[in-house]
């Protein structure tokens, strides 16, 4: 599966309904179908450097939001 920064965005914020939504990296995970870390994480890391995600804590795991989109 290939997978899109745009599909990781619009599943862990709508601006419309859950503009302040965080997602973890499980449910990131689960929801893109990805059984291997080594595409998806270099991703997040991007987007964290380019300011579009902010990693947090949510229930003791790494968790992500959206700061711009």
């Amino acid at each position: 599966m290939f997978i899109k920064k745009i599909d990781i965005l619009n599943f862990i914020t709508d601006f419309r309904k859950t503009p302040n939504e965080i997602k973890s990296l499980s449910e990131l995970k689960a929801h893109l179908k990805i059984t291997d870390d080594a595409a998806l994480l270099p991703m997040l890391e991007e987007m964290k450097q380019l300011r579009a995600l902010r990693e947090l804590e949510k229930n003791g795991e790494r968790a992500f939001q959206v700061t711009a989109k």
